[in-house]
């Protein structure tokens, strides 16, 4: 719903209209915490059940449940930063958030240290010190939102007394484009789960391997957090200020760009594959195969590039049924069953089996394109609510 939000949000300010960019906030707030609640719930009553389904392992899950019981707290104040962060993007405001999010990490590195470890006099809590340090820093990231929007003059701000005042066919609108999207971010999560569980099949070094091959390469792939606001900006408020040949114009560019900055990100996630696996404290297997991970990564990573860019400017003009197509259902049409078929029923090496299963973007990259050049985002959203 805050994808969706944030479509609708961009739209208005290119639109000038301050009324509606206030009920599409308000209306993000609301939707997103019914969302938030429902995986809550789940998470603090099944929380073995979820740990469970990717190892088998008793300690692990014992381990990993007594983690998520605690983190799935953070959900509630993650949720209102997620949208406040957002709705200063879409307005083209990207300092805040990043100075926010920087204070938020150096709070929860800290917090780690003092209390998974022990140190400063404290106890030391293990893997439940590290949710309760998750936990801090996320209510310091949502305090310093707050400060920043009561002190702030954005015109999507709105009062506590009104965040139940909303247009419902605006309402409808908002969620008739997010749909697509809750459902692929559903899928997505899913299908990144089931490809874990596939790979893990391999047993529990690749399992490590894996983990440490995204943390890495998480620095990597920031860029694309880049490139959704971006996307917002150039393309959601001028289609929303009814120039849509500029919106247009700026999508392509926004491609074109990716691919060319994303040459320079593979250059550097390649290199950092023969030092930074090594600095981890695990097995020399898990060392070696996270950094054929890596590798395999970074061999790809113009593709992953133009299928993400590809995506964001769909998203960013509202079509957000073609991100639904060319994301978690080609995942889980294509790729899924292809790294399934191959992980259980034959004996390729992990590695192999990984680079098998990231070659099918290809295959998604045609689907993007054409997607992307049937020009169905480049349209004026704004426009149409204001005529019904």
């Amino acid at each position: 719903m805050i994808a969706s939000g944030v479509i609708y949000l961009s739209q208005f300010k290119g639109a000038e209209d301050d009324d509606r960019m206030k009920q599409t906030f308000r209306f993000m707030i609301v939707s997103s915490y019914a969302l938030c609640i429902l995986f809550f719930l789940v998470g603090l009553f099944f929380s073995e059940q979820i740990i469970g389904f990717f190892i088998k392992d008793n300690r692990v899950i014992a381990l990993g449940s007594a983690y998520l019981r605690i983190a799935v707290f953070s959900y509630l104040p993650s949720t209102l930063s997620g949208c406040i962060s957002s709705a200063l993007r879409a307005m083209g405001e990207t300092k805040i958030p990043l100075k926010v999010s920087i204070v938020s990490v150096l709070t929860n590195t800290f917090l780690n240290y003092v209390l998974i470890f022990g140190n400063f006099g404290m106890m030391a809590l293990g893997v439940e010190g590290a949710a309760i340090a998750t936990l801090i820093a996320r209510l310091v990231e949502m305090s310093l939102y707050l400060i920043v929007l009561k002190r702030s003059d954005m015109p999507f701000k709105t009062r506590i007394k009104n965040i139940f005042r909303f247009d419902i066919g605006l309402a409808r609108h908002v969620i008739i484009r997010g749909i697509p999207l809750c459902i692929n971010e559903i899928l997505f999560s899913f299908g990144i789960s089931t490809l874990l569980k596939c790979y893990s099949n391999r047993g529990l070094a690749v399992n490590t391997a894996y983990s440490m091959a995204n943390t890495i390469s998480d620095m990597f792939f920031v860029l694309f957090a880049g490139m959704a606001t971006a996307s917002t900006v150039l393309i959601g408020t001028p289609l929303g200020a009814n120039r849509l040949e500029e919106g247009k114009h700026n999508g392509y560019k926004l491609v074109s760009f990716s691919l060319i900055l994303s040459l320079l990100f593979l250059s550097l996630m390649f290199g950092c594959s023969f030092l930074i696996p090594y600095l981890y404290n695990v097995s020399s297997e898990a060392k070696h195969l996270a950094a054929d991970f890596l590798r395999v990564m970074a061999m790809f990573f113009v593709l992953y590039m133009f299928n993400t860019s590809c995506y964001f400017v769909l998203r960013a003009g509202g079509d957000t049924k073609s991100t639904l197509y060319m994301d978690s259902l080609f995942m889980w049409t294509f790729n899924i069953p292809l790294v399934a078929l191959l992980s259980y029923f034959t004996t390729i090496p992990a590695i192999a089996l990984y680079a098998i299963g990231q070659s099918t973007d290809l295959v998604k990259a045609l689907l993007s394109y054409r997607l992307l050049k049937k020009e169905k985002w480049v349209r004026n959203l704004a426009s149409q609510i204001k005529t019904e």
